[in-house]
Protein backbone atom coordinates (compact mmCIF):
# COMPACT_ATOMS: atom_id res chain seq x y z
CA UNK A 1 0.00 0.00 0.00
CA UNK A 2 1.42 3.15 -1.06
CA UNK A 3 1.44 6.36 1.31
CA UNK A 4 1.47 9.85 1.00
CA UNK A 5 4.87 11.60 1.63
CA UNK A 6 6.03 15.32 2.32
CA UNK A 7 9.81 16.07 2.42
CA UNK A 8 11.44 18.83 4.46
CA UNK A 9 14.97 19.69 3.18
CA UNK A 10 17.07 22.43 4.88
CA UNK A 11 20.24 23.84 4.43
CA UNK A 12 21.73 26.47 6.15
CA UNK A 13 25.20 28.71 5.13
CA UNK A 14 27.88 26.56 6.53
CA UNK A 15 26.90 22.93 5.44
CA UNK A 16 28.61 21.04 2.32
CA UNK A 17 27.83 19.93 -1.30
CA UNK A 18 26.44 16.66 0.32
CA UNK A 19 23.78 18.49 1.74
CA UNK A 20 22.71 20.58 -1.16
CA UNK A 21 18.44 20.80 -1.83
CA UNK A 22 19.31 18.69 -5.21
CA UNK A 23 21.43 16.17 -3.13
CA UNK A 24 18.50 15.70 -0.52
CA UNK A 25 16.25 15.77 -3.06
CA UNK A 26 17.95 13.16 -5.09
CA UNK A 27 18.21 10.72 -2.10
CA UNK A 28 14.87 11.40 -0.59
CA UNK A 29 12.89 10.54 -4.26
CA UNK A 30 15.15 7.51 -4.20
CA UNK A 31 14.04 6.75 -0.43
CA UNK A 32 10.43 7.67 -1.22
CA UNK A 33 10.01 5.12 -4.62
CA UNK A 34 12.06 2.07 -2.62
CA UNK A 35 9.42 2.46 0.30
CA UNK A 36 6.08 3.21 -1.73
CA UNK A 37 5.68 6.80 -0.50
CA UNK A 38 4.35 9.20 -3.45
CA UNK A 39 5.48 12.87 -2.86
CA UNK A 40 4.00 15.74 -4.59
CA UNK A 41 5.97 19.06 -6.02
CA UNK A 42 3.06 20.88 -3.10
CA UNK A 43 4.92 18.81 0.35
CA UNK A 44 7.96 19.33 -0.88
CA UNK A 45 9.18 21.93 1.56
CA UNK A 46 12.91 24.20 1.43
CA UNK A 47 14.52 26.33 3.72
CA UNK A 48 17.76 27.51 2.20
CA UNK A 49 20.84 29.46 3.99
CA UNK A 50 18.93 28.95 7.43
CA UNK A 51 20.16 27.96 10.73
CA UNK A 52 17.94 25.03 12.10
CA UNK A 53 18.31 26.54 15.55
CA UNK A 54 14.85 27.83 15.80
CA UNK A 55 11.58 26.15 14.35
CA UNK A 56 9.43 29.75 13.92
CA UNK A 57 12.86 31.42 11.90
CA UNK A 58 12.25 28.62 9.15
CA UNK A 59 8.99 29.37 6.85
CA UNK A 60 9.13 26.55 5.02
CA UNK A 61 9.18 24.66 7.91
CA UNK A 62 6.41 26.74 9.55
CA UNK A 63 4.36 26.25 5.96
CA UNK A 64 4.58 22.53 6.15
CA UNK A 65 3.65 22.03 10.07
CA UNK A 66 0.11 24.21 9.04
CA UNK A 67 -0.33 21.81 6.30
CA UNK A 68 -0.40 19.02 8.40
CA UNK A 69 -3.03 20.39 10.68
CA UNK A 70 -5.12 20.59 7.99
CA UNK A 71 -8.56 18.16 7.66
CA UNK A 72 -7.99 15.69 6.00
CA UNK A 73 -4.74 15.24 6.49
CA UNK A 74 -2.59 15.60 3.24
CA UNK A 75 0.30 13.18 4.01
CA UNK A 76 1.11 10.29 6.30
CA UNK A 77 5.18 10.46 6.60
CA UNK A 78 7.40 13.50 6.23
CA UNK A 79 10.46 12.38 4.89
CA UNK A 80 14.21 14.21 6.06
CA UNK A 81 17.76 13.38 5.07
CA UNK A 82 18.78 13.27 8.31
CA UNK A 83 17.55 14.43 11.86
CA UNK A 84 19.32 17.43 12.49
CA UNK A 85 17.84 18.39 9.25
CA UNK A 86 14.34 18.63 10.92
CA UNK A 87 15.52 20.49 13.88
CA UNK A 88 18.41 21.34 15.98
CA UNK A 89 17.20 21.89 18.87
CA UNK A 90 15.52 19.53 21.05
CA UNK A 91 12.74 21.59 22.48
CA UNK A 92 11.58 22.18 18.92
CA UNK A 93 12.21 18.37 17.81
CA UNK A 94 10.09 17.09 20.70
CA UNK A 95 7.42 19.63 20.10
CA UNK A 96 6.96 19.71 17.04
CA UNK A 97 7.12 15.63 16.41
CA UNK A 98 4.74 15.12 19.22
CA UNK A 99 1.89 17.65 17.75
CA UNK A 100 2.48 15.53 14.21
CA UNK A 101 1.96 12.47 15.59
CA UNK A 102 -0.73 13.66 17.96
CA UNK A 103 -2.45 15.67 16.45
CA UNK A 104 -2.30 14.21 13.22
CA UNK A 105 -0.77 11.17 13.45
CA UNK A 106 2.92 11.88 10.76
CA UNK A 107 5.72 10.38 11.92
CA UNK A 108 8.79 12.04 10.67
CA UNK A 109 11.71 9.68 9.10
CA UNK A 110 15.46 9.77 8.54
CA UNK A 111 16.29 8.07 5.18
CA UNK A 112 19.80 7.66 6.43
CA UNK A 113 19.39 7.06 10.28
CA UNK A 114 17.19 3.47 10.04
CA UNK A 115 15.95 3.39 12.92
CA UNK A 116 13.31 0.72 14.64
CA UNK A 117 9.85 1.26 15.79
CA UNK A 118 10.52 -0.12 19.28
CA UNK A 119 11.71 1.22 23.05
CA UNK A 120 15.30 1.10 22.07
CA UNK A 121 14.52 3.60 19.12
CA UNK A 122 13.82 6.27 21.65
CA UNK A 123 16.96 6.83 23.06
CA UNK A 124 18.91 6.77 19.75
CA UNK A 125 16.52 9.16 18.32
CA UNK A 126 17.20 11.44 21.40
CA UNK A 127 21.36 10.64 21.38
CA UNK A 128 20.71 11.96 17.14
CA UNK A 129 19.00 15.17 18.24
CA UNK A 130 20.92 15.65 21.42
CA UNK A 131 24.29 15.55 18.93
CA UNK A 132 22.96 17.70 16.37
CA UNK A 133 21.99 20.33 19.12
CA UNK A 134 25.83 20.29 20.61
CA UNK A 135 26.92 20.63 17.15
CA UNK A 136 24.50 23.38 16.83
CA UNK A 137 25.66 25.39 19.83
CA UNK A 138 29.57 24.53 19.12
CA UNK A 139 28.98 26.02 15.93
CA UNK A 140 27.92 29.04 17.46
CA UNK A 141 30.53 29.51 19.78
CA UNK A 142 32.62 29.14 17.16
CA UNK A 143 30.87 31.74 15.01
CA UNK A 144 30.92 34.41 18.44
CA UNK A 145 34.93 33.85 18.20
CA UNK A 146 35.07 34.73 14.93
CA UNK A 147 32.87 37.14 14.98
CA UNK A 148 34.89 38.84 17.86
CA UNK A 149 38.21 38.57 16.13
CA UNK A 150 36.35 40.65 13.41
CA UNK A 151 35.27 43.12 15.41
CA UNK A 152 38.92 43.68 16.67
CA UNK A 153 40.01 43.96 13.11
CA UNK A 154 37.43 46.35 12.26
CA UNK A 155 35.58 44.10 10.42
CA UNK A 156 31.83 44.97 9.52
CA UNK A 157 29.14 42.38 10.47
CA UNK A 158 25.85 44.85 11.34
CA UNK A 159 23.41 46.60 9.13
CA UNK A 160 24.43 50.42 8.07
CA UNK A 161 23.66 53.16 10.32
CA UNK A 162 21.92 55.97 9.51
CA UNK A 163 24.25 57.80 6.94
CA UNK A 164 25.64 54.75 5.23
CA UNK A 165 24.68 52.06 3.32
CA UNK A 166 26.58 48.99 2.41
CA UNK A 167 28.16 48.09 -0.73
CA UNK A 168 30.67 44.76 -1.46
CA UNK A 169 30.43 44.58 2.71
CA UNK A 170 31.37 48.34 2.87
CA UNK A 171 30.13 51.27 4.57
CA UNK A 172 29.67 54.00 1.65
CA UNK A 173 28.65 57.09 2.89
CA UNK A 174 24.22 58.58 1.53
CA UNK A 175 24.95 61.84 0.91
CA UNK A 176 22.10 63.90 1.68
CA UNK A 177 21.86 60.87 5.06
CA UNK A 178 25.09 61.96 5.95
CA UNK A 179 24.52 65.88 5.42
CA UNK A 180 21.47 65.48 8.38
CA UNK A 181 24.04 63.15 10.48
CA UNK A 182 26.46 66.74 10.45
CA UNK A 183 23.36 68.79 11.11
CA UNK A 184 22.55 67.24 14.06
CA UNK A 185 26.25 66.81 15.83
CA UNK A 186 26.77 70.75 14.73
CA UNK A 187 23.32 72.25 16.20
CA UNK A 188 23.86 69.58 19.30
CA UNK A 189 27.45 70.30 20.09
CA UNK A 190 26.68 74.20 19.56
CA UNK A 191 24.02 74.42 21.79
CA UNK A 192 21.85 75.41 19.10
CA UNK A 193 19.22 72.81 19.22
CA UNK A 194 17.80 70.14 22.10
CA UNK A 195 17.33 66.53 21.03
CA UNK A 196 13.81 66.75 21.00
CA UNK A 197 14.21 69.68 18.33
CA UNK A 198 16.49 68.04 16.37
CA UNK A 199 13.65 65.05 15.85
CA UNK A 200 10.78 67.52 14.90
CA UNK A 201 13.29 69.37 12.65
CA UNK A 202 13.64 66.08 10.66
CA UNK A 203 10.27 64.84 10.55
CA UNK A 204 8.90 68.34 9.34
CA UNK A 205 11.14 68.12 7.00
CA UNK A 206 10.60 64.68 6.18
CA UNK A 207 13.59 62.98 6.68
CA UNK A 208 12.93 59.28 8.32
CA UNK A 209 15.08 56.42 9.28
CA UNK A 210 16.36 53.44 7.37
CA UNK A 211 13.09 51.70 8.18
CA UNK A 212 10.81 54.54 7.06
CA UNK A 213 10.20 55.39 10.90
CA UNK A 214 10.15 59.51 12.01
CA UNK A 215 12.44 60.27 14.39
CA UNK A 216 12.42 60.77 17.85
CA UNK A 217 14.67 61.65 20.91
CA UNK A 218 16.28 58.41 20.97
CA UNK A 219 16.87 58.04 17.46
CA UNK A 220 18.86 61.48 17.26
CA UNK A 221 20.30 60.27 21.10
CA UNK A 222 21.38 57.27 19.08
CA UNK A 223 23.10 58.84 16.23
CA UNK A 224 25.14 61.51 18.63
CA UNK A 225 26.57 58.36 20.19
CA UNK A 226 27.18 56.41 17.10
CA UNK A 227 31.35 55.87 16.43
CA UNK A 228 30.81 55.26 13.27
CA UNK A 229 30.53 58.57 12.21
CA UNK A 230 33.98 58.78 12.90
CA UNK A 231 35.57 56.31 11.21
CA UNK A 232 34.95 53.18 14.18
CA UNK A 233 32.61 50.13 14.18
CA UNK A 234 31.46 48.97 17.47
CA UNK A 235 29.98 45.60 17.90
CA UNK A 236 28.87 43.64 21.86
CA UNK A 237 29.19 40.23 21.80
CA UNK A 238 27.26 39.66 24.42
CA UNK A 239 24.26 41.11 22.59
CA UNK A 240 23.01 44.39 22.11
CA UNK A 241 23.92 47.03 23.67
CA UNK A 242 20.45 48.54 24.46
CA UNK A 243 21.94 52.24 24.58
CA UNK A 244 24.00 51.38 27.50
CA UNK A 245 26.79 53.12 25.15
CA UNK A 246 29.55 52.32 27.94
CA UNK A 247 29.30 48.51 28.12
CA UNK A 248 32.34 47.25 28.93
CA UNK A 249 32.10 44.13 26.66
CA UNK A 250 31.70 46.41 23.26
CA UNK A 251 34.09 46.47 20.83
CA UNK A 252 35.68 49.46 18.97
CA UNK A 253 37.73 49.04 16.25
CA UNK A 254 39.05 51.45 13.41
CA UNK A 255 36.75 50.52 10.29
CA UNK A 256 37.79 50.82 6.79
CA UNK A 257 34.89 53.75 5.93
CA UNK A 258 34.96 57.32 5.63
CA UNK A 259 33.89 59.12 8.47
CA UNK A 260 31.29 61.70 8.22
CA UNK A 261 32.29 63.97 10.77
CA UNK A 262 36.09 64.84 12.53
CA UNK A 263 36.75 64.08 15.77
CA UNK A 264 37.01 67.61 17.49
CA UNK A 265 33.24 67.69 16.51
CA UNK A 266 32.58 64.79 17.96
CA UNK A 267 34.01 65.36 20.90
CA UNK A 268 31.91 68.51 21.80
CA UNK A 269 29.06 66.61 21.10
CA UNK A 270 30.29 64.13 23.43
CA UNK A 271 30.55 66.88 25.88
CA UNK A 272 27.39 68.46 25.37
CA UNK A 273 25.72 65.13 26.18
CA UNK A 274 27.44 64.80 29.76
CA UNK A 275 26.49 68.26 30.58
CA UNK A 276 22.98 67.80 29.89
CA UNK A 277 23.47 64.47 32.19
CA UNK A 278 24.41 66.66 35.02
CA UNK A 279 22.11 69.26 34.52
CA UNK A 280 19.19 67.06 34.18
CA UNK A 281 20.34 64.00 35.39
CA UNK A 282 18.66 60.78 34.36
CA UNK A 283 15.12 60.06 34.42
CA UNK A 284 14.66 56.79 37.32
CA UNK A 285 11.47 54.78 36.93
CA UNK A 286 10.68 54.06 40.54
CA UNK A 287 7.17 53.22 41.88
CA UNK A 288 4.18 55.59 40.54
CA UNK A 289 3.44 58.30 42.54
CA UNK A 290 0.01 59.99 42.39
CA UNK A 291 0.17 63.57 42.16
CA UNK A 292 -3.22 64.78 40.67
CA UNK A 293 -6.84 62.83 40.83
CA UNK A 294 -6.41 63.99 36.65
CA UNK A 295 -3.57 61.96 35.66
CA UNK A 296 -3.75 59.63 32.61
CA UNK A 297 -6.96 60.83 31.77
CA UNK A 298 -5.72 64.08 29.71
CA UNK A 299 -4.96 63.38 26.02
CA UNK A 300 -3.60 65.96 23.63
CA UNK A 301 -6.07 66.73 20.35
CA UNK A 302 -3.54 66.62 17.75
CA UNK A 303 -1.71 63.35 18.59
CA UNK A 304 -3.75 61.45 20.65
CA UNK A 305 -1.01 61.02 22.86
CA UNK A 306 -0.78 61.41 26.56
CA UNK A 307 -0.24 64.99 28.47
CA UNK A 308 2.35 64.22 31.11
CA UNK A 309 3.45 66.68 33.81
CA UNK A 310 5.75 68.68 33.66
CA UNK A 311 7.85 69.30 36.73
CA UNK A 312 4.64 69.97 39.59
CA UNK A 313 2.23 72.91 37.56
CA UNK A 314 1.63 72.05 33.92
CA UNK A 315 0.66 69.11 31.63
CA UNK A 316 2.45 68.58 28.25
CA UNK A 317 2.05 66.36 25.01
CA UNK A 318 4.33 63.71 25.50
CA UNK A 319 4.21 63.66 21.78
CA UNK A 320 5.68 66.77 21.73
CA UNK A 321 8.10 66.12 24.30
CA UNK A 322 9.54 63.38 21.85
CA UNK A 323 9.53 65.25 18.76
CA UNK A 324 6.53 63.25 17.20
CA UNK A 325 3.82 66.21 17.72
CA UNK A 326 4.20 69.83 16.71
CA UNK A 327 2.33 71.43 19.31
CA UNK A 328 3.44 71.96 22.74
CA UNK A 329 -0.31 71.39 24.21
CA UNK A 330 0.96 72.74 28.04
CA UNK A 331 -1.90 73.90 30.17
CA UNK A 332 -1.87 74.42 33.99
CA UNK A 333 -2.79 71.22 36.02
CA UNK A 334 -4.89 73.72 38.41
CA UNK A 335 -6.57 75.53 35.49
CA UNK A 336 -7.27 72.18 33.97
CA UNK A 337 -8.69 70.47 37.18
CA UNK A 338 -10.80 73.51 37.69
CA UNK A 339 -12.34 74.06 34.41
CA UNK A 340 -13.64 70.03 34.62
CA UNK A 341 -15.36 70.49 37.52
CA UNK A 342 -17.27 73.42 37.00
CA UNK A 343 -18.12 71.38 33.93
CA UNK A 344 -19.05 68.26 35.78
CA UNK A 345 -21.29 70.35 37.98
CA UNK A 346 -23.30 71.82 35.14
CA UNK A 347 -23.39 68.91 32.92
CA UNK A 348 -25.08 66.88 35.64
CA UNK A 349 -27.79 69.47 36.59
CA UNK A 350 -29.28 68.91 33.52
CA UNK A 351 -31.20 65.97 34.73
CA UNK A 352 -29.35 63.10 33.17
CA UNK A 353 -29.71 59.75 35.16
CA UNK A 354 -28.61 56.45 35.73
CA UNK A 355 -30.60 53.38 36.81
CA UNK A 356 -27.51 51.28 37.85
CA UNK A 357 -25.38 52.74 40.84
CA UNK A 358 -22.87 50.73 42.74
CA UNK A 359 -23.97 49.43 46.23
CA UNK A 360 -22.39 51.10 49.01
CA UNK A 361 -20.64 47.39 50.06
CA UNK A 362 -19.42 46.70 46.16
CA UNK A 363 -17.03 49.51 45.98
CA UNK A 364 -13.96 47.97 46.13
CA UNK A 365 -15.19 45.40 43.28
CA UNK A 366 -16.39 48.22 41.04
CA UNK A 367 -13.16 50.59 41.40
CA UNK A 368 -11.29 47.04 41.05
CA UNK A 369 -13.54 46.65 37.16
CA UNK A 370 -12.48 50.37 37.22
CA UNK A 371 -8.93 49.58 36.96
CA UNK A 372 -8.63 46.05 35.13
CA UNK A 373 -10.61 48.18 32.43
CA UNK A 374 -7.76 51.04 32.71
CA UNK A 375 -5.18 48.27 32.45
CA UNK A 376 -7.34 46.70 29.44
CA UNK A 377 -7.42 50.48 27.70
CA UNK A 378 -3.62 50.27 27.53
CA UNK A 379 -2.30 46.90 26.46
CA UNK A 380 -2.64 48.65 22.50
CA UNK A 381 -0.27 51.67 23.73
CA UNK A 382 2.17 48.77 25.28
CA UNK A 383 2.41 46.28 22.28
CA UNK A 384 2.64 49.33 19.93
CA UNK A 385 5.90 50.39 22.43
CA UNK A 386 7.12 46.78 21.96
CA UNK A 387 6.88 46.74 17.81
CA UNK A 388 8.63 50.33 17.99
CA UNK A 389 11.90 48.97 19.71
CA UNK A 390 11.51 46.27 17.30
CA UNK A 391 11.68 48.27 14.18
CA UNK A 392 14.00 50.38 15.82
CA UNK A 393 16.28 47.75 16.26
CA UNK A 394 16.25 48.02 19.85
CA UNK A 395 14.75 44.35 20.14
CA UNK A 396 15.81 41.49 18.21
CA UNK A 397 13.18 39.34 16.62
CA UNK A 398 12.80 37.01 19.42
CA UNK A 399 12.38 39.49 22.19
CA UNK A 400 9.85 41.06 19.80
CA UNK A 401 7.85 37.54 20.23
CA UNK A 402 8.97 37.05 23.94
CA UNK A 403 7.56 40.58 25.15
CA UNK A 404 4.53 40.23 22.41
CA UNK A 405 3.69 36.69 24.10
CA UNK A 406 4.04 37.65 27.34
CA UNK A 407 1.99 41.00 27.07
CA UNK A 408 -0.93 38.62 25.19
CA UNK A 409 -0.85 36.39 28.39
CA UNK A 410 -1.09 39.58 30.20
CA UNK A 411 -4.13 40.65 28.42
CA UNK A 412 -5.83 37.46 28.72
CA UNK A 413 -5.23 37.38 32.85
CA UNK A 414 -6.87 40.63 33.16
CA UNK A 415 -10.01 40.15 30.84
CA UNK A 416 -10.25 36.73 33.22
CA UNK A 417 -10.40 38.12 36.09
CA UNK A 418 -13.01 41.38 35.09
CA UNK A 419 -15.04 38.65 33.67
CA UNK A 420 -15.11 37.06 37.75
CA UNK A 421 -15.94 40.50 39.15
CA UNK A 422 -18.65 41.33 36.94
CA UNK A 423 -19.91 37.93 37.51
CA UNK A 424 -19.82 39.03 41.41
CA UNK A 425 -21.37 41.65 41.11
CA UNK A 426 -24.05 40.77 38.23
CA UNK A 427 -24.64 37.50 41.24
CA UNK A 428 -25.43 40.19 44.21
CA UNK A 429 -28.76 40.76 42.43
CA UNK A 430 -30.43 43.93 44.09
CA UNK A 431 -28.37 47.15 43.12
CA UNK A 432 -29.48 50.87 44.91
CA UNK A 433 -30.97 53.02 42.18
CA UNK A 434 -30.84 57.11 42.40
CA UNK A 435 -30.82 60.32 40.57
CA UNK A 436 -27.34 60.92 38.82
CA UNK A 437 -27.33 64.46 40.27
CA UNK A 438 -27.10 63.14 43.57
CA UNK A 439 -24.16 61.03 42.50
CA UNK A 440 -22.05 63.97 40.67
CA UNK A 441 -22.59 66.87 43.51
CA UNK A 442 -20.85 63.68 45.90
CA UNK A 443 -18.30 63.61 43.11
CA UNK A 444 -17.79 67.25 42.57
CA UNK A 445 -17.78 68.04 46.48
CA UNK A 446 -15.35 65.05 46.65
CA UNK A 447 -12.78 66.42 44.13
CA UNK A 448 -13.11 69.83 45.49
CA UNK A 449 -11.97 69.01 48.54
CA UNK A 450 -8.72 69.53 50.12
CA UNK A 451 -9.06 66.84 52.74
CA UNK A 452 -9.72 63.72 51.04
CA UNK A 453 -6.73 62.10 50.01
CA UNK A 454 -5.63 62.25 46.01
CA UNK A 455 -5.49 58.32 45.68
CA UNK A 456 -9.39 58.25 46.51
CA UNK A 457 -9.91 61.15 44.11
CA UNK A 458 -7.79 59.51 41.34
CA UNK A 459 -10.17 56.81 41.50
CA UNK A 460 -13.24 58.29 41.97
CA UNK A 461 -12.59 60.44 38.57
CA UNK A 462 -10.98 57.72 36.63
CA UNK A 463 -14.43 55.92 37.70
CA UNK A 464 -16.58 58.57 36.25
CA UNK A 465 -14.61 59.73 33.33
CA UNK A 466 -12.99 57.80 30.38
CA UNK A 467 -11.25 60.87 28.80
CA UNK A 468 -10.44 64.32 28.75
CA UNK A 469 -9.01 66.01 25.39
CA UNK A 470 -7.48 68.95 25.50
CA UNK A 471 -6.79 71.07 22.33
CA UNK A 472 -4.72 74.12 22.14
CA UNK A 473 -5.49 75.38 18.78
CA UNK A 474 -9.25 75.50 19.25
CA UNK A 475 -9.02 76.62 23.03
CA UNK A 476 -11.29 73.83 23.64
CA UNK A 477 -11.57 70.80 26.63
CA UNK A 478 -13.85 67.74 25.50
CA UNK A 479 -14.92 65.14 28.19
CA UNK A 480 -15.68 61.52 28.03
CA UNK A 481 -17.32 59.82 30.55
CA UNK A 482 -18.07 56.06 31.17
Amino acid sequence: MWQHGACYIRVSTDDQTEFSPDAQIKAIKEYAKKNRITLTKEHIYIDEGISGKRAEKRPAFMQMIGAAKTKPKPFDIILVHKFDRFARSREDSVVYKSLLKKEAGIKVVSITESIEDDKFSIILEAMLEAMAEYYSLNLAEEVKKGMTEKAARGGLQSRASFGYRIESNKLVIVPEQAAFVRFIFNKFAGGEMSMRGLAEYANDNGITSHRGCPFENRTIDYILNNPVYIGMLRWTPTGRSRRNFNNPDTIIAKGGHEPIIDLNLWERAQKAIADNKELYGKRQKTTVFINSWSNGLVKCGSCGKSLVRNGHQYYRCNGYAKGTCKTSHSIPVERLENLVLEQLKETFQSGLEITIAPKRSDTGKTSGIELLKEQLDKFAQRTERIKAAYMDGIDTIEEYRANKLKLENDRITTENKLKELQAELLNRGEHDEEPIIKKIENAYTLLKSDKIPTDVKYKASHFLISKIVFSKQEETLFIEYK
